[in-house]
């Protein structure tokens, strides 16, 4: 029996890994998708897929570091992307501590990580939505810097829903590789190794 693998989303998961994004090709190298982009590299790793609609999302399922972990992509666009995490922490009972939600930050440089165990959301209205509806924000995130807008002006929402030129577009890649270290420290319960090695 135990080399029979289920393919049901059953049990309990030890960890929630959400990437925050707009569903959509017409965003998928937007500034806004970093969180996406982020989650489907570390598929890609893994050798996993996130392709199964429930809580309002794309599901999938990994071991990390001998953690069970839940991945998420919310398909309800951005600013209510709370709803699919409370659907599924609710189902699942997944205590806050052990979410990890990864998300796009502007007043980070392109490529640049800043993680933290809990805190506001900032600007960032998909993680506003999520410490809404879990009414907690001591929810462990990693933050990918996506660049400042050029100007104060300059619309916040044109702003991130712009693409990356192909410089940024490498160095989110490449933050999103050092994101992907640090989701598997933080499984594994060292979020301190994750923030020294991988803060910048």
């Amino acid at each position: 029996m135990i080399f029979k693998k289920s393919k049901e989303y059953t049990g309990t998961f030890d960890y929630l890994i959400v990437g925050l994004g707009n569903p959509g090709r017409q965003y998928e190298t937007t500034r806004h998708n970093a969180g996406f982009i982020c989650l489907d590299m570390l598929t890609e790793k893994y050798g996993v897929k996130v392709n199964k609609l429930k809580f309002k999302a794309l599901i999938g399922e990994v071991r990390l570091g001998g953690a069970r972990c839940l991945l998420m992509k919310p398909q309800t666009f951005m600013n209510l992307s709370g709803e699919a995490v409370r659907d599924a922490v609710e189902f699942y009972k997944i205590p806050p501590e052990r979410i990890i939600v990864i998300f796009d930050d502007i007043s980070l440089e392109p490529g640049k990580l800043r993680i933290r165990r809990k805190g506001s959301a900032g600007t960032h209205n998909g993680m506003k939505n999520i410490i809404y509806h879990l009414k907690t924000d001591m929810i462990p995130r990693i933050k990918i810097g996506v660049g400042e807008r050029p100007n104060p002006e300059y619309d916040l929402a044109d702003w991130v829903l712009s693409h990356f030129t192909k410089k940024e577009a490498e160095e989110i890649k490449k933050a999103a590789e050092n994101a992907i270290g640090a989701v598997e420290l933080m499984v594994k319960g060292q979020i301190d190794k994750a923030m020294s090695d991988y803060n910048s």
